[in-house]
Order: structure tokens, then sequence, then C-alpha cells
């Protein structure tokens, strides 16, 4: 149990610590963090190929990636509504012309072809790829190494995510939300209840997710994970304009963990300014938590 959070906690803490004060070097991590996701991505692909009984295990991937994106998505929207309507988010910004939706889906859907890749390169059944466990394991390590330095090296300071309290209450909430539903498709599926907690704590991350559950649940849950949390990045993209003129709550905790990120240029859009720094400090927390609760619900 401690082995496994000591892999995903301890590059996460040396990073964060680490100082990256010069822009060039905090770019240099944001372009590694970038081309990391793609190794891990193909290393994954790789390690799908080995299964055993593969076509009954790609069923198996669509079922369970279905099953948490419905509970997840429809928990979340739910818990979200009702704090919308508890506490109502209230602005008078009107939507400016958005960044094309179909561009940001299809560069979401680009990782799916990577996964392909690595999968293809995996039926050869070639010797060395049988590695790939080992491999991923060593990506996951420079990979956290490289989120704790970007997270830490922020511009947030503890001051800001406390004042920004709507940021911190739909992270909670959302949070919350998540690993509920996370709950319910477990029970639904017959999976143990950390299976369904760990698949919900990725809150949109997939890169990590899938690593970080394939290694410790194998490559079935590990895929799932990805698919989810890649659909739910993908759903975010699409309802972002809708919900947030009746429901601001909503189309910022759908984002999940991307909202200081891949997210940001539609929620500022949509949304107004006065939602980039509620969204940052969203994405930001949930940033944080995700890979710790993983590791708790993996170990």
């Amino acid at each position: 149990m401690y082995s496994g959070l000591l892999i995903i906690l301890l590059p996460l803490i040396v990073g964060y610590f680490i100082p990256v004060k010069r822009p060039t070097l905090l770019h240099l991590v944001n372009n590694l963090l970038s081309w990391m996701v793609y190794v891990i991505l193909f290393i994954m692909g790789v390690s799908l190929a080995f299964l055993d009984n593969l076509s009954a295990n790609l069923l198996m991937i669509f079922k369970y990636t279905a099953f948490f994106f419905v509970c997840i998505l429809a928990v979340n929207l739910l818990a979200l509504w009702l704090l919308e309507r508890r506490k109502p988010w209230k602005t008078k910004h009107h939507q400016e012309v958005l960044p094309s939706r179909l561009h940001m889906a299809l560069d979401s859907l680009r990782l799916c072809f990577v996964v392909v890749a690595g999968f293809l390169l995996g039926l050869t059944q070639w010797h060395w790829l049988t590695y790939a466990s080992q491999a991923s394991e060593a990506a996951l390590i420079f990979l956290l190494l490289l989120v704790g330095a970007q997270l830490g090296n922020s511009s947030l300071t503890l001051r800001q995510i406390v004042l920004n309290r709507r940021g911190m209450l739909v992270a909670s909430v959302g949070a919350i939300a998540s690993l509920g539903g996370g709950m319910i498709a477990a029970l639904c599926l017959g999976l143990p209840l950390k299976t369904g907690l760990a698949m919900a704590s990725g809150y949109g991350w997939y890169s990590l997710s899938g690593i970080v559950l394939t290694d410790s649940f194998g490559p079935v849950i590990g895929s799932a994970a990805f698919f989810n949390d890649l659909a739910r990045e993908l759903c975010a993209i699409m309802l972002i304009p809708t919900l947030v003129r009746s429901n601001r709550s909503s189309a910022l905790g759908l984002c999940g963990a991307t909202s200081m990120d891949f997210t940001l240029p539609v929620l500022q859009r949509s949304g107004g300014l006065d939602m980039v720094p509620a969204a940052v400090v969203h994405g930001f927390l949930l940033s944080l938590l995700a890979p710790v609760l993983m590791a708790v619900f993996s170990s």
C-alpha cells in the first residue's frame, strides 16, 4: 500500500518544491509535460495489446467507460445544479465569439490515436515491448515530477485560493459528487468500491488516471479510466456554452481538473473574465487532489 502512495506522492512533492524561476525553464517544463502525455498514452496502448482474451476485454473497457461516464456526469450535474440553486452565481457577461469547439474536440481525440498507435505496435508482440509496464512506471514518476514543478511554480498563492470561495466550493462539490458517481457505477458493475472511487478520482485528468490505474488495476481499468476522463473533457467542451447561461457552477464543475488549462479558453469566452479566477482555483485544487486520491484508492 505505502509503496504505491510513495511512487505517486514523492515525485509530486519533490517537483512542487523545485524552484523554476526562469520563464524559459518553465516553458520547457510545460513542453515536456505535453510530450510525456503522449509517451504515457502510447505505452498504455502497448500494454493493452498484451491482454489475454483481447476482444472480450475491449468490450469490457467500453462497458466500464460508459457506466462510469454516465454515473459520474449525472451525479455531478445534479449536485452542481443544487449548488447553483442554493448559491446562485450571477453575472452580466455576454458570451464572446467562442474558439472552435470542433478543433478542440479533435485535439482531444488525437490522444485516442496515440493510444491506438501504441496498441497496433503492441499487436506485433515484439519481445522488447514486454517491458512496457516498467517503462510506464518510470514515465509516471517523471510526469508527476513535472506536474509538481508546474503546480509549485504557478502564480497562485494560498491567499488567492482561500479568497476565491466559488472556485473552492465548486471543486469541493464536484470532487465529492464524482466519488459518489464512481461508487454508484462500481455497485452497478459489481466492482469493488475502491476501484470505483479510484476511477472517479481522475477528475478529467486522463493522462494521469490512465497510467496510474493501469499500474494498479491493469490495462482494462486503466483504459476505461482514460476514456472516461477524455469523454468528460469532450463533453465539457461541447456543453459549457449552453450550461453557462443558466448554471455557471455546472459549466465549471464539469471541466474537472482541466478548468485551469485546456477548457479555460471556453470558460473565459462563455462566462467572462470573472469566471477565470474561479476556474484556475478549481482546476488547481482538483489537480492536487487527483493524484493523492488515486494513490489512496489504488493502494
